[in-house]
């Protein structure tokens, strides 16, 4: 039975994490309100009863539906076989895909410093103030914690040889600084190696390959998480 994604059609976002992970995988999955529409979406999610997800992304198998991103991830993982095997590794994992969770939302604050609800354009002094800081304290506080996960299983995975959730995350999220703030990641190169060789080793997946060369690979922009503004960028 395929999985039905519900997110947002037109930017890549939190759903693209669990895109990654089923195109990784090959989990059958359909994109649900890319094939009807984000109303669609809107009034599937408030005509779920019980205990239903607060927002976007969350998936439906079954009889089962789940929200937030680290939760959606770690469920396909359990369910398809793709952990390590131990719980205690698999906690581990939860607990650094938690991290990034923490993380994108660090990142959409940088462009929304003040309100989610308000234009960047009635933020931009807020966001230019944001930004500086975020890039010489968040980032490589962020970045050098998962560098360091990584050199701990000897690379270039989370569990060394074997890919998981946590790899097409990180592999997101490098593809995303790099989208927002290519001038910072180009002058930082070579301070995380390990996560530069983990955003290499991903597309390296055959199935990661066939994915990101089709249309299915939503491309950044500036509705999404990861926005580019050349003046949020000033190094």
């Amino acid at each position: 039975m395929s999985i039905e994604l519900w997110y947002w059609p037109d930017i890549p976002g939190r759903g693209e994490f669990v895109r990654l992970f089923c195109e990784a995988f090959e989990i059958d999955y359909t994109d649900m309100a890319r094939e009807q529409s984000a109303d669609a979406m809107v009034e599937h999610m408030h005509g779920l009863e019980g205990i239903r997800p607060y927002a976007p992304p969350y998936i439906v198998d079954g009889d089962v539906t789940i929200g937030q991103t680290a939760l959606v991830l770690q469920y396909l993982s359990d369910k398809e076989g793709h952990g390590s095997g131990e719980m205690e590794t698999d906690l581990r994992l939860l607990q650094l895909q938690l991290d990034i969770a923490d993380f994108v939302e660090e990142v959409h604050s940088v462009h929304h410093p003040i309100a989610h609800d308000l234009f960047y354009a009635d933020q931009m002094d807020a966001a230019f103030e944001k930004a500086g800081y975020f890039r010489a304290q968040r980032i490589p506080k962020y970045l050098i914690h998962f560098d360091n996960a990584l050199a701990a299983n000897g690379g270039p995975f989370m569990l060394g040889q074997q890919p998981s959730h946590v790899d097409t995350s990180l592999f997101q999220i490098m593809e995303g600084l790099d989208y927002a703030f290519p001038n910072y990641m180009k002058e930082m190169q070579g301070s995380w190696v390990n996560l530069e060789g983990l955003q290499g080793a991903v597309p390296e997946i055959e199935s990661v390959a066939d994915y990101l060369a089709s249309e299915r690979r939503l491309e950044f922009n500036e509705d999404g998480i990861f926005r580019h503004y050349e003046e949020l960028d000033d190094t």
